[in-house]
Protein backbone atom coordinates (compact mmCIF):
# COMPACT_ATOMS: atom_id res chain seq x y z
CA UNK A 1 0.00 0.00 0.00
CA UNK A 2 1.26 3.47 -0.86
CA UNK A 3 0.26 7.02 -0.01
CA UNK A 4 -1.52 9.32 -2.42
CA UNK A 5 1.74 10.94 -3.56
CA UNK A 6 3.47 7.63 -4.21
CA UNK A 7 5.48 7.52 -0.96
CA UNK A 8 5.52 4.61 1.42
CA UNK A 9 3.38 4.86 4.57
CA UNK A 10 6.51 5.20 6.74
CA UNK A 11 8.32 7.66 4.46
CA UNK A 12 9.32 10.50 6.79
CA UNK A 13 9.71 12.95 3.92
CA UNK A 14 5.99 12.62 3.16
CA UNK A 15 4.72 12.88 6.74
CA UNK A 16 2.60 15.82 7.81
CA UNK A 17 1.64 17.15 11.20
CA UNK A 18 -1.90 17.49 12.47
CA UNK A 19 -2.24 20.91 10.80
CA UNK A 20 -1.20 19.62 7.39
CA UNK A 21 2.28 21.15 7.67
CA UNK A 22 5.26 18.93 6.79
CA UNK A 23 6.54 17.04 9.81
CA UNK A 24 10.18 17.24 10.82
CA UNK A 25 12.44 14.61 9.28
CA UNK A 26 13.99 12.83 12.25
CA UNK A 27 17.42 12.29 10.69
CA UNK A 28 17.65 15.93 9.62
CA UNK A 29 16.68 17.15 13.09
CA UNK A 30 19.28 14.89 14.69
CA UNK A 31 21.95 16.08 12.27
CA UNK A 32 21.29 19.72 13.13
CA UNK A 33 21.22 18.90 16.85
CA UNK A 34 24.58 17.20 16.55
CA UNK A 35 26.26 19.98 14.58
CA UNK A 36 24.92 22.66 16.93
CA UNK A 37 26.13 20.59 19.88
CA UNK A 38 29.65 20.54 18.44
CA UNK A 39 29.51 24.23 17.56
CA UNK A 40 28.73 25.11 21.18
CA UNK A 41 31.42 22.80 22.58
CA UNK A 42 34.77 23.13 20.80
CA UNK A 43 37.15 20.20 20.84
CA UNK A 44 36.67 16.45 20.52
CA UNK A 45 34.11 14.41 22.45
CA UNK A 46 33.52 10.72 23.06
CA UNK A 47 30.46 8.89 21.79
CA UNK A 48 29.32 8.32 25.38
CA UNK A 49 29.52 12.02 26.22
CA UNK A 50 27.66 13.02 23.06
CA UNK A 51 24.94 10.45 23.74
CA UNK A 52 24.59 11.66 27.32
CA UNK A 53 24.23 15.29 26.22
CA UNK A 54 21.79 14.66 23.35
CA UNK A 55 19.90 11.62 24.70
CA UNK A 56 19.93 9.89 21.31
CA UNK A 57 20.03 6.09 20.75
CA UNK A 58 23.65 4.99 20.72
CA UNK A 59 23.44 2.89 17.57
CA UNK A 60 21.75 5.56 15.44
CA UNK A 61 24.02 8.25 16.86
CA UNK A 62 27.09 6.22 15.88
CA UNK A 63 25.79 5.72 12.33
CA UNK A 64 25.00 9.43 12.03
CA UNK A 65 28.49 10.35 13.24
CA UNK A 66 30.17 7.98 10.78
CA UNK A 67 28.07 9.37 7.93
CA UNK A 68 29.01 12.94 8.81
CA UNK A 69 32.69 11.95 9.14
CA UNK A 70 32.61 10.49 5.63
CA UNK A 71 31.02 13.71 4.34
CA UNK A 72 33.52 15.97 6.11
CA UNK A 73 31.05 17.62 8.49
CA UNK A 74 32.52 15.85 11.52
CA UNK A 75 36.15 14.98 12.26
CA UNK A 76 37.69 12.35 14.53
CA UNK A 77 40.98 11.88 16.34
CA UNK A 78 43.59 9.26 15.35
CA UNK A 79 41.72 6.55 17.25
CA UNK A 80 38.41 7.31 15.57
CA UNK A 81 36.62 7.37 18.91
CA UNK A 82 36.32 11.11 19.60
CA UNK A 83 34.38 13.52 17.44
CA UNK A 84 34.23 17.24 16.71
CA UNK A 85 33.04 19.75 14.12
CA UNK A 86 34.48 19.31 10.62
CA UNK A 87 35.89 21.71 8.06
CA UNK A 88 32.75 21.73 5.91
CA UNK A 89 30.90 23.54 8.68
CA UNK A 90 33.46 26.33 8.37
CA UNK A 91 32.87 26.55 4.63
CA UNK A 92 29.12 26.90 5.12
CA UNK A 93 29.54 29.47 7.89
CA UNK A 94 31.95 31.49 5.77
CA UNK A 95 29.54 31.46 2.83
CA UNK A 96 26.83 32.93 5.08
CA UNK A 97 29.10 35.83 6.02
CA UNK A 98 30.39 36.31 2.48
CA UNK A 99 26.89 36.40 1.00
CA UNK A 100 25.21 38.61 3.59
CA UNK A 101 24.23 42.00 2.15
CA UNK A 102 24.31 43.79 5.51
CA UNK A 103 27.83 42.59 6.30
CA UNK A 104 29.05 43.72 2.88
CA UNK A 105 27.34 47.12 3.16
CA UNK A 106 28.64 47.66 6.69
CA UNK A 107 32.34 47.15 5.97
CA UNK A 108 33.24 50.81 5.21
CA UNK A 109 31.29 51.98 8.25
CA UNK A 110 32.97 49.44 10.52
CA UNK A 111 36.37 50.51 9.20
CA UNK A 112 35.60 54.15 9.90
CA UNK A 113 34.22 53.39 13.35
CA UNK A 114 37.40 51.49 14.15
CA UNK A 115 39.53 54.44 13.05
CA UNK A 116 37.42 56.95 14.99
CA UNK A 117 37.49 55.02 18.27
CA UNK A 118 40.71 52.93 17.97
CA UNK A 119 38.79 50.22 19.88
CA UNK A 120 37.33 46.80 19.08
CA UNK A 121 34.21 46.96 16.90
CA UNK A 122 31.59 44.25 16.37
CA UNK A 123 28.60 43.75 14.11
CA UNK A 124 26.24 41.09 15.44
CA UNK A 125 22.86 39.55 14.69
CA UNK A 126 20.19 38.40 17.12
CA UNK A 127 19.40 34.70 17.01
CA UNK A 128 16.84 33.61 19.59
CA UNK A 129 18.25 34.51 23.00
CA UNK A 130 21.78 35.02 21.69
CA UNK A 131 23.76 37.40 19.55
CA UNK A 132 26.11 36.02 16.88
CA UNK A 133 29.13 38.02 15.72
CA UNK A 134 29.17 38.62 11.97
CA UNK A 135 32.11 41.00 11.61
CA UNK A 136 34.80 42.50 13.80
CA UNK A 137 37.54 45.11 13.73
CA UNK A 138 40.32 44.65 16.25
CA UNK A 139 41.45 47.32 18.66
CA UNK A 140 44.50 49.26 17.57
CA UNK A 141 45.81 48.82 21.12
CA UNK A 142 46.07 45.01 20.94
CA UNK A 143 49.27 43.45 19.67
CA UNK A 144 47.92 39.97 18.98
CA UNK A 145 45.21 39.01 16.44
CA UNK A 146 41.85 38.09 17.92
CA UNK A 147 38.52 37.43 16.23
CA UNK A 148 35.02 36.65 17.42
CA UNK A 149 33.26 36.09 14.09
CA UNK A 150 30.74 33.29 14.59
CA UNK A 151 30.86 33.47 18.37
CA UNK A 152 27.53 33.28 20.19
CA UNK A 153 26.85 35.14 23.46
CA UNK A 154 23.75 35.64 25.64
CA UNK A 155 21.59 38.51 24.45
CA UNK A 156 21.01 39.85 27.98
CA UNK A 157 24.69 40.20 28.95
CA UNK A 158 25.94 42.22 25.97
CA UNK A 159 25.50 45.80 24.84
CA UNK A 160 24.68 44.43 21.38
CA UNK A 161 21.93 42.26 22.78
CA UNK A 162 20.44 44.92 25.03
CA UNK A 163 20.37 47.39 22.13
CA UNK A 164 18.41 44.82 20.11
CA UNK A 165 16.08 43.84 22.96
CA UNK A 166 15.20 47.50 23.41
CA UNK A 167 13.54 47.46 19.96
CA UNK A 168 11.02 44.90 21.28
CA UNK A 169 8.11 45.65 23.60
CA UNK A 170 8.44 44.77 27.27
CA UNK A 171 5.91 41.97 26.85
CA UNK A 172 7.87 40.54 23.94
CA UNK A 173 11.07 40.61 26.01
CA UNK A 174 9.33 38.82 28.88
CA UNK A 175 8.07 36.21 26.46
CA UNK A 176 11.53 35.69 25.00
CA UNK A 177 13.63 35.50 28.17
CA UNK A 178 13.24 33.38 31.32
CA UNK A 179 12.61 35.11 34.64
CA UNK A 180 16.11 34.20 35.90
CA UNK A 181 18.97 34.88 33.51
CA UNK A 182 22.39 33.28 33.32
CA UNK A 183 25.14 35.06 35.26
CA UNK A 184 28.10 35.34 32.89
CA UNK A 185 30.04 37.51 35.36
CA UNK A 186 29.30 38.88 38.81
CA UNK A 187 27.96 42.04 37.14
CA UNK A 188 25.46 40.36 34.79
CA UNK A 189 21.83 41.37 35.21
CA UNK A 190 20.11 38.12 36.13
CA UNK A 191 16.62 39.42 36.95
CA UNK A 192 14.41 39.81 33.89
CA UNK A 193 12.34 42.64 35.35
CA UNK A 194 15.48 44.60 36.18
CA UNK A 195 16.67 44.08 32.61
CA UNK A 196 13.31 45.30 31.28
CA UNK A 197 13.71 48.45 33.38
CA UNK A 198 17.17 49.04 31.89
CA UNK A 199 15.81 48.61 28.37
CA UNK A 200 13.56 51.62 28.96
CA UNK A 201 16.72 53.67 29.56
CA UNK A 202 18.30 52.20 26.42
CA UNK A 203 15.32 53.39 24.36
CA UNK A 204 15.55 56.84 25.91
CA UNK A 205 19.28 57.38 25.40
CA UNK A 206 19.59 55.46 22.12
CA UNK A 207 22.42 53.15 23.16
CA UNK A 208 23.06 50.22 25.49
CA UNK A 209 25.93 49.61 27.90
CA UNK A 210 27.51 46.36 29.07
CA UNK A 211 29.22 47.17 32.37
CA UNK A 212 31.55 44.18 32.66
CA UNK A 213 28.46 41.99 32.38
CA UNK A 214 29.97 39.68 29.79
CA UNK A 215 33.73 40.10 30.30
CA UNK A 216 35.41 41.41 33.44
CA UNK A 217 37.45 44.53 32.81
CA UNK A 218 35.62 45.37 29.61
CA UNK A 219 32.87 47.92 29.01
CA UNK A 220 30.88 47.88 25.78
CA UNK A 221 28.54 50.33 24.10
CA UNK A 222 26.02 49.21 21.47
CA UNK A 223 23.42 50.61 19.08
CA UNK A 224 20.80 48.81 17.01
CA UNK A 225 20.74 49.21 13.23
CA UNK A 226 17.11 50.19 12.55
CA UNK A 227 16.55 48.88 9.02
CA UNK A 228 14.03 46.40 10.47
CA UNK A 229 11.54 46.61 13.32
CA UNK A 230 12.31 44.97 15.65
CA UNK A 231 15.97 45.30 14.77
CA UNK A 232 18.03 42.19 14.16
CA UNK A 233 21.55 43.68 13.81
CA UNK A 234 23.59 45.90 16.10
CA UNK A 235 27.05 47.47 16.29
CA UNK A 236 29.18 47.77 19.40
CA UNK A 237 32.45 49.22 20.62
CA UNK A 238 34.39 47.50 23.43
CA UNK A 239 37.01 49.21 25.57
CA UNK A 240 38.97 48.14 28.68
CA UNK A 241 37.66 49.91 31.77
CA UNK A 242 41.21 50.96 32.66
CA UNK A 243 41.43 52.99 29.45
CA UNK A 244 37.93 54.46 29.47
CA UNK A 245 37.94 58.16 30.33
CA UNK A 246 34.83 60.39 30.23
CA UNK A 247 36.14 62.09 27.09
CA UNK A 248 36.85 58.77 25.37
CA UNK A 249 33.37 57.54 26.29
CA UNK A 250 31.79 60.56 24.64
CA UNK A 251 33.92 60.00 21.53
CA UNK A 252 32.74 56.38 21.35
CA UNK A 253 29.07 57.27 21.75
CA UNK A 254 29.23 59.97 19.08
CA UNK A 255 31.02 57.62 16.68
CA UNK A 256 28.43 54.89 17.28
CA UNK A 257 25.55 57.28 16.56
CA UNK A 258 27.24 58.34 13.32
CA UNK A 259 27.79 54.70 12.37
CA UNK A 260 24.16 53.88 13.10
CA UNK A 261 22.98 56.73 10.88
CA UNK A 262 25.26 55.68 8.01
CA UNK A 263 24.15 52.06 8.28
CA UNK A 264 20.51 53.16 8.35
CA UNK A 265 21.04 54.74 4.93
CA UNK A 266 22.99 51.90 3.28
CA UNK A 267 20.62 49.19 4.58
CA UNK A 268 17.39 51.06 3.89
CA UNK A 269 16.22 48.73 1.10
CA UNK A 270 17.31 45.48 2.75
Amino acid sequence: MTTGDGGAPGDQGAETGGTGAPAAVKSAVRTVMLLEHFAARPGLHSLADIQHDLSLPKSSLYMLLRTLVNLGWVETDATGTRYGIGVRALLVGSSYIDGDEVVAAARPTLDRLSDDTTETIHLARMDGTSVVYLATRQSQHYLRPFTRVGRRLPVHSTALGKALLATYTDDEVRGLLPRRLEAVTEHTITDRDRLVDELALVREQGYAVDREENTLGLRCFGVAVPYRTPARDAVSCSVPVARLTPQHEQTIKAALFEARDRLSVVTRRM
